[in-house]
């Protein structure tokens, strides 16, 4: 008798421990610029924003690093993902999508967890501003391994975004372990793009009843900014939160917290 109830704490035990919750946070920081004041640096309040959250895993889209832009703005070259890596205590990586104003623009994300970075170009059948994905493959403390990207799609052309979901999908269509994918993906649920992305991976803001318009903040009339979760992992959506009163930018954040089970 005594060994079986050993035997049961061990198994209530490891299903306790084999739950992982992740505080998910992403944001369009318009390159760390106030879009309603030019030349007003909001990267010290976006960087307080986020270390407030105290999140597992961020993605930032429109992200500067080491532009004249900033300069202008900051009056020296900022490199945007290494600043909020710092603030944070976070590990940063950053994938140039596009050179730009003798430096980079593209996408970071930013992993409380040890992680190995990787940076994947998105195709362009129309042509346009070059787009890309920063992903961190994420190992946690028991061995578990999940991977989370962020990125930014074409705001131009409905044939690139459809073009760029597909290389997403077709990305990790493979992976055995769980994946989440957010970002800004310039679309809304009534577009092509949404529903190639839906095949493979579950809306947050749609299963909990929360999707709110992310933009633009002063008067949010669309729904562009997303969490995905792929359907090969067993989720729970804990939280999910259009944060409407955070206005530093001219889209809104938004926050989730998952458990993966």
């Amino acid at each position: 008798m005594r060994n079986f109830l050993l035997i049961l704490l061990f198994i209530q035990f490891t299903e306790v421990m084999a739950q992982h919750q992740f505080r998910i946070l992403t944001y369009n920081i318009y390159h760390g610029e106030n879009p309603y004041h030019k030349g007003e640096s909001i990267t010290e309040q976006v960087g307080e924003f986020i270390h407030s959250l105290s999140p597992d895993l961020v993605a930032l889209q429109e992200v500067d690093s080491m532009t004249v832009r900033t300069e202008s703005f900051a009056g020296f070259k900022l490199d945007l993902t290494k600043i909020w890596s710092e603030k944070t205590g976070m590990k940063g990586f950053f994938a140039k999508a596009i050179d730009f104003s003798e430096g980079g623009y593209g996408e970071a994300v930013l992993s409380r967890f040890p992680a190995e970075f990787e940076s994947v170009n998105l195709p362009l059948p129309k042509g346009g501003e070059g787009r890309s994905m920063a992903i961190a493959h994420v190992r946690l403390n028991d061995g578990a391994k999940i991977t989370f990207a962020g990125t930014h799609l074409c705001h131009e052309f409905e044939e690139n975004r459809s073009a760029q979901v597909k290389a997403i999908v077709d990305h990790f269509k493979d992976f055995t372990h769980p994946v989440i994918v957010v970002g800004d993906f310039n679309f809304e649920s009534s577009e092509k793009g949404y529903s190639l992305m839906e095949e493979a991976f579950v809306d947050a803001a749609k299963v909990t009843g929360q999707a709110r318009n992310t933009y633009p903040t002063d008067f949010p009339a669309i729904r562009i900014d997303y969490v995905w979760l792929m359907k090969n992992g067993s989720w729970e959506i804990d939280l999910f939160q259009v944060m409407e009163e955070i206005k530093y930018s001219d889209h809104l954040p938004v926050f989730a917290v998952v458990t993966l089970n």
